[in-house]
């Protein structure tokens, strides 16, 4: 099932109106973004137009009465942290957009100032009537954000920015309650719906538990979705355990793209996949950002719906945090580790298209300026990725090396978004390339590698796995090689602080090499498994265990042994220390409803350099 939410209006709070952005009737050509929430206080409407402006956002609200009223938005100027020659002013800032109130544009052009988000000042409006229809009007179509709007007839009013005082003026503003709504206990919470969530909540519903299934996009699949469109990369099916990756296959699509157009992800098998599962509640849309814990125990989660604002509480025996970012853990008081510098960063791909008519694209002084240096994708400069328009918008365009990968995510993407933009003004602007050529598509979430990981009673490190040490709970095998990616050194050069370019490392060893049962679960929260990219591993390791295919194996078998939790009213450590035999007899059985895949003894081809990791 699918659970649904009402959407809510704006709600007068004494003289104010508090409009959320995100809960707009019509968003119309801005698009939602919750990635970085928990950062900023709330999901924000993004006018993502690849340069051309995007449609009115629109919605009509309530006044509680006529008269004056003194109007903030809150936005930003998306590329002021940059602070370089040649970046946005107030006339060519990418990110403008105006607010259309009952027909008439304000004359405050809002996203044109401040580096952080706060409440961007619009003066004083005339009201002549209790409901009016308001717009977002974007200028420019390169990024514009619009997080909320306020109105006040207040005249000592001034809005809250800080955090915590914002969240009690939004709940009190949206009559939202201060306690989330019960949404039931389940036998497993599965927080994260990328292919290692879907998997581990697919496997354990068919072992019949009660899963409460929570994503906080539309769509499922993480990075395997037409939002981020990355492919699955390693190999299932190995002996002695060759069921292993059943519900993977399950998951898989025929065809593949690099990025390749949205059909091929095919989010709708996905999400049909977890609805005929009658033991499974999805909860879409949904940000986990909330967890009680007593003694050591998770006792509950609560989650954000993203276009509501409204908080559902879920009581649950076990939890698996398949969030990539280890938000449940961490929330929980989990021990784990994150590297801060010299990891691995997020991929924004891009494609372009042939449209067969001129299609000239503007300047953008604001980007990041290559007119006078090398990329892929630059005549005369051979890459190693191929050449021309291949090279362009593939897996090693990423940013992030040296920052903060869970408090600087939104300056991470917007680095790589101003290295695409500024990639293609040079082709089309300076170097007088491709004509008829437009960005047909970029995902604006991003494709994430690296963040934090959650501590098992093992961390598994590269010296593991290149010296073959064996495990007697190895129940995950890898495929892929030590995969790590740096700033490619050919690209750094003017850009020491925010690198563009990667270059993958590839470290050998014999294949597969079996990771043990006790990489997924909490070493010091005792219900907690972990499945995907968070998982108990040292940086190195980490290349070789997060790839999809990989990680969605590591989803079934948290589903295994969360039934053998509900069963003998175990732990996660309590399955390795008295249930090995019965989890790997499960093993030995899978869960899959498609027919026995041939199974592997041996590892497959190494991974090419074109495929996205």
């Amino acid at each position: 099932m699918v659970a649904a939410f009402a959407s809510t209006s704006a709600v007068p709070y004494a003289h104010t109106v508090l409009i959320e952005a995100e809960a707009f009737d019509n968003p119309g050509g801005w698009v939602l973004d919750q990635q970085f929430m928990d950062q900023m206080g709330s999901p924000y409407l993004l006018a993502h137009g690849l340069g051309a402006p995007v449609e009115d956002a629109t919605t009509a609200v309530e006044f509680p009465a006529t008269g004056g009223y003194h109007v903030w938005a809150r936005t930003r100027d998306w590329v002021a942290p940059w602070n370089a020659p040649g970046l946005a002013n107030a006339a060519t800032a990418p990110g403008k957009f105006l607010l259309v109130v009952d027909g008439k544009p304000l004359e405050t052009v809002f996203g044109t100032e401040g580096a952080e988000w706060h409440w961007q000042d619009g003066g004083i409006v005339e009201i002549e009537k209790r409901k009016v229809p308001i717009a977002l009007h974007d200028l420019t179509g390169f990024e514009g954000r619009c997080e909320a709007i306020i109105f006040s007839s207040a005249p000592d009013f001034t809005p809250p920015n800080e955090r915590e005082a914002l969240e009690v003026f939004r709940r009190k503003a949206l009559g939202l309650p201060e306690e989330p709504d019960d949404a039931g206990e389940f036998d497993l919470v599965v927080v994260g719906g990328g292919i290692a969530g879907t998997c581990a909540a697919l496997s354990a519903a068919r072992l019949g538990l009660r899963v409460a299934f929570i994503q906080d996009r539309p769509v499922l699949g993480g990075n395997n979705s037409s939002e981020v469109r990355v492919w699955l990369g390693g190999e299932t099916n190995y002996a002695p355990y060759p069921r292993i990756g059943d519900v993977v296959k399950e998951l898989d699509q025929e065809r593949r793209g690099h990025p390749g157009p949205a059909e091929i992800y095919e989010d709708e098998r996905k999400e049909s996949l977890v609805e005929t599962e009658k033991n499974i509640s999805l909860f879409l849309n949904c940000r986990a950002n909330a967890v009680e814990t007593e003694s050591g125990r998770i006792q509950a989660v609560a989650a954000r719906h993203v276009g509501t604002g409204r908080r559902l509480r879920f009581r649950g025996g076990c939890f698996a945090d398949c969030t990539g970012d280890g938000a449940i853990g961490f929330l929980a008081g989990a021990d784990h580790e994150m590297t801060p510098t010299g990891h691995m960063g997020p991929s924004n791909l891009w494609s372009v298209v042939d449209t067969g008519k001129p299609s000239p694209f503007p300047r953008c002084p604001w980007a990041v300026d290559l007119s006078d240096k090398p990329f892929p994708g630059r005549e005369g400069h051979a890459s190693g990725y191929g050449a021309g328009l291949a090279s362009l918008g593939k897996w090693y365009w990423e940013s992030g090396f040296n920052r903060d990968p869970i408090e600087d995510a939104e300056l991470i993407r917007d680095a790589n978004l101003r290295a695409m933009y500024g990639a293609w003004d040079c082709l089309k602007n300076v170097d007088c390339q491709y004509p008829n050529h437009r960005i047909e598509w970029a995902a604006y979430i991003a494709g994430k590698r690296e963040s934090r990981r959650l501590l098992g009673d093992v961390v598994l490190t590269r010296e593991d796995i290149e010296s073959g040490k064996k495990h007697p709970d190895g129940c995950v095998p890898t495929s892929w090689s030590i995969d790590l990616h740096l700033p490619d050194k050919r690209y750094v050069k003017g850009f020491e602080s925010d690198p563009f370019i990667s270059k993958a490392d590839f470290g050998e060893y014999k294949r597969p090499y079996w990771v043990p049962y006790r990489c997924l679960y909490s070493r010091n929260v005792e219900n907690l498994f972990m499945a995907g990219r968070d998982i108990s591993v040292t940086h190195e390791a980490l290349g070789a265990v997060r790839v999809m295919r990989t990680t969605g194996m590591m989803g079934e078998i948290v589903g295994m042994a969360a039934a053998i939790c509900k069963k003998h009213g175990a732990t996660p450590r309590g399955v390795y220390e008295n249930h090995l035999d019965e989890l790997k007899h499960l093993m030995k059985r899978g869960i899959g409803k498609l027919p026995a895949p041939a199974f592997r003894t041996e590892r497959g081809p190494d991974p090419r350099p074109e495929d996205p990791s």
